[in-house]
């Protein structure tokens, strides 16, 4: 039924635009991107042939007793991990935060290509292309043999957007795209366009976009299908809703207010069972997930007031977690009853010195709420896994959504949580063109990972010797790290921007150990060392 209402809905909505617009003019632009990455052994898994999670999360697995295996499915005793970090029972890393392996260096392109048609009747249709690839991928030729041929392309041309735009709707403040976009929220928080830092695959939604602009306040609505299911089921899709509201009554300053709600209707099912077998479910509770929601409210205000300027936003998260908590099912069942209960904060506070070079100084803080249930925590609950019903709790914590905004070069992928952040920093500009940063930052896990109980290293592995009671557990160690960057930008143009930037990352204990941070709480960090980690690219940029 809801399906149907917003087909139908669409359907009215682009027949209500003039049917009499004409084409007035077509504009073309588009960019072309280029980055050169390098990070060094340290920030690379433990195999030499695997990739750096953030460049593929789909990253070279060997197995158990080899490398990427932190604990072992035996270590870990039937505990809640997660199927997202311990697929096979084994608890896996991305990092490595050692010298063993190697390097992971690579030249990542982007190109856009954009087409926009202005109509009479403030009518716009926009298309536009786009490819994300690796340098070397799609080479059409093997220089041992001679042999020429076409190249090894799989997804490389892409309609990134596609949608109509049209302006002063029925003679009101209304703004209605319908299609393909690109959306961006407030400083991109938690809905953003994905093109920060490497890895600047972008992201447009399939949805609409309707903005209303009142004297003082705009207020935008949005709807996006990001996974359709049907036909294989009637209510299985994934939406995002959201509304969005800015208020514009104070000169320099803005305040936002939001909801927005994720729905992931799709089928959640731990075991299919006989009549029996579901009876017996519901008497003991199990196997009963919902559909999830998962509700962001938030307030936002950012601006200038005189030499200092500041940002500011916080939002809430609660519904129910389901998806989430289908991976958490160590033996049977999995929770669900898990929800989404966290709180997420960004702070900044600039100050710009009216002297040569314009210097800025900042400081910020962040704070990205996690839990972190996967010990036993007594001998009850030791037991009750051996029971035929037991149910697990998840570890759900705050959701980035669709987040726009890197706090690491080596931990965070738009997706870091169950963590807090000190930052601060400093930026100049020597000349008209150029732009230094010198930036510094703390991390720190909120909520950390109890492991196994053990005493020393042999060849890699932790020793747990009482593994098979998982009640004897030791809290890692929560002081991740601190993070130094210094980054130059020189506009040789208007269109023709170079950039360059070196990072390095003071590994501390709590990496070493390990900690559930990555992948909005779902992934761990752990390593084998502690080594420190540098990362180095270089990239232009040129837009038309």
């Amino acid at each position: 039924m809801r399906k149907t209402f917003v087909i139908l809905f669409v359907a009215v909505l682009i027949g209500a635009i003039p049917a009499y617009a004409e084409l007035q003019n077509v504009d073309i632009g588009g960019s072309i991107r280029i980055r050169g990455n390098w990070y060094d052994p340290e920030a690379s898994v433990d195999s030499a042939r695997a990739r750096n999670p953030l460049v593929d999360p789909l990253w070279t697995l060997s197995g158990a007793g080899t490398p990427n295996v932190r604990w072992t499915a035996l270590q870990l005793a039937a505990r809640p991990i997660g199927a997202l970090a311990a697929p096979a029972g084994a608890l896996l890393s991305g990092w490595s935060w050692d010298d063993n392996g190697h390097s992971t260096a690579f030249v990542e392109e982007r190109t856009r290509l954009k087409f926009t048609a202005d109509f009479t009747d403030e009518v716009t249709a926009v298309i536009e292309l786009d490819s994300y690839d690796i340098w070397g991928e799609d080479f059409r030729s093997n220089y041992i043999t001679g042999a020429d041929m076409r190249a090894a392309s799989v997804n490389d041309v892409e309609v990134y957007q596609a949608y109509i735009e049209g302006r002063e709707m029925w003679g009101l403040p209304l703004c209605l795209r319908i299609g393909r976009q690109e959306i961006s929220l407030g400083n991109e928080w938690l809905v953003g366009v994905n093109d920060t830092s490497s890895m600047f695959t972008g992201l447009s939604f399939d949805g609409i976009l309707a903005v209303y602009e009142f004297d003082l306040v705009t207020v935008a609505g949005v709807w996006a299908k990001l996974a359709e299911t049907s036909p294989t089921e009637e209510d299985g899709d994934v939406d995002l809703y959201g509304i969005y509201a800015t208020y514009n009554g104070l000169e320099d300053i803005t305040i936002d207010g939001y909801w927005m709600l994720v729905r992931d209707a799709r089928m959640n099912e731990d075991i299919t069972r006989g009549w029996v077998g579901e009876w017996l479910e519901d008497v003991f509770d199990v196997d009963d997930h919902d559909v999830t929601k998962c509700h962001t409210i938030g307030l936002r205000g950012a601006g200038t007031v005189g030499a200092i300027d500041f940002e500011a936003e916080a939002a809430y998260q609660f519904g129910e977690a389901d998806m989430v908590g289908a991976t958490f099912a160590p033996i049977l069942y999995s929770d669900d009853d898990a929800d989404f209960d966290e709180w997420g904060m960004n702070l900044e506070v600039g100050y710009t010195f009216d002297t040569a070079w314009e210097p800025r100084a900042y400081l910020g803080l962040v704070y990205l709420g996690g839990e972190d249930e996967r010990d036993i925590g007594n001998i009850w609950e030791w037991f009750r896994q051996f029971l035929p019903f037991y149910r697990p709790d998840a570890s759900v914590s705050f959701n980035r959504l669709f987040s726009n905004v890197e706090y690491s070069e080596f931990l965070d992928n738009t997706s870091l949580s169950n963590v807090w952040i000190g930052r601060a920093g400093v930026s100049a500009c020597p000349t008209e063109n150029v732009e230094l940063l010198l930036s510094i930052s703390y991390f720190e896990a909120v909520e950390e990972f109890d492991a196994p109980w053990h005493f020393y290293w042999l060849n890699g592995n932790r020793v747990a010797p009482f593994a098979f009671l998982s009640i004897f557990t030791e809290e890692n160690d929560d002081e991740l790290g601190w993070e130094v960057g210094l980054y130059a930008t020189y506009n040789y143009s208007e269109d023709l921007t170079f950039k360059a930037g070196w990072a390095h990352l003071f590994v501390d204990d709590g990496l070493e150990e390990g900690n559930f941070v990555p992948g909005n709480g779902l992934l761990f960090n752990g390593g084998t060392d502690d080594d420190d980690a540098d990362y180095l690219f270089v990239e232009t940029k040129i837009c038309f």
